[in-house]
């Protein structure tokens, strides 16, 4: 397959580099000049994108993504699919895709779980909205670059998945750290904590496979100095996200507001930026009631 792949960064290059060692011919460009192993580099998005049929866009947010989009559309072949794999607001992907509608393009919005080595490793989790004809032609693509790919629906989707399941996972994180600060002030030795509450009602993914408590459960970042898997600043944009579309639907979040303010607080008063989300244990360690 002719692929363009637009947006060559810690996510983009090795997804871009897994479809190129599959055998499929991909064209890149990113505006950084950064290159990926077995990809073609374009001197421009809309020279990436000429010929292509399916272009992957992988960028940083929304208005970037609009401004990608109104650039690169016209010169799109016509019956192509715009595959947007960033993670954005839910207008900005429906407003993309309407745009390419009205090219006669298919617009399917991606975005990722799994992080830079779910990445490199092609074991990412796509949740995908958009019409079935588009999903049908990158699914192909879905199964080189990751290990699961769910259609959630209508354009937007995808997004409004993403956004959603990131909000839970902020929310729980702060309370596995939350909990493990507490244990360790009651006199709870954290492996006792993690054996209990892995096995028992209060098991989590924030707790079982990505635990914020050095030297307990499987390895995580934790055991690396909290160098970043998920960077805390990621988790921050998400959770705003998330909130933005709570606004819009006026949905009742309250959980997910006060998680965005702490990650706020963390990343941008405290020291939590470039550091992993599940830093926020050795946060709550240093910090009393009051």
């Amino acid at each position: 397959m002719q692929i363009a792949f637009i947006g060559l960064g810690n996510m983009g290059a090795p997804m871009a580099a897994n479809l190129a060692k599959a055998g499929h011919s991909v064209t890149g460009f990113d505006v950084a000049g950064t290159t990926a192993d077995g990809v073609t580099n374009a001197t421009s998005a809309p020279e990436a994108v000429k010929g292509a049929e399916v272009v992957i866009t992988m960028l940083p947010n929304g208005d970037i993504l609009r401004g990608v989009a109104t650039e690169i559309i016209p010169h799109m072949e016509k019956g192509a699919v715009l595959l947007d794999c960033s993670t954005v607001d839910v207008d900005s992907a429906r407003a993309v895709a309407s745009q390419a509608s009205y090219a006669g393009l298919m617009a399917l919005d991606a975005p990722v779980s799994g992080g830079i080595g779910g990445a490199s490793g092609g074991t990412l989790t796509f949740m995908v909205g958009g019409p079935d004809d588009a999903f049908a032609i990158a699914k192909p693509l879905f199964d080189i670059m990751g290990q699961k790919a769910v259609h959630c629906g209508a354009s937007g989707n995808g997004q409004a998945a993403k956004i959603c399941n990131n909000m839970i996972l902020g929310v729980t994180m702060i309370a596995t750290c939350e909990a493990f600060s507490l244990a360790d002030k009651l006199g709870l030795s954290r492996e006792a904590m993690f054996d209990v509450v892995s096995t028992s009602s209060g098991y989590s993914w924030s707790m079982n496979a990505y635990c914020p408590a050095p030297g307990v459960g499987p390895t995580s970042p934790a055991d690396n100095g909290y160098n970043p898997g998920f960077a805390a600043d990621l988790m921050l944009k998400d959770l705003r996200l998330s909130q933005q579309a709570a606004e819009t639907a006026d949905a009742d979040t309250p959980l997910g507001q006060a998680a965005t303010e702490l990650y706020r607080t963390f990343v941008e008063d405290e020291d939590g930026k470039g550091r992993d989300f599940s830093a926020m244990l050795p946060r709550f360690e240093k910090r009393h009631r009051g």
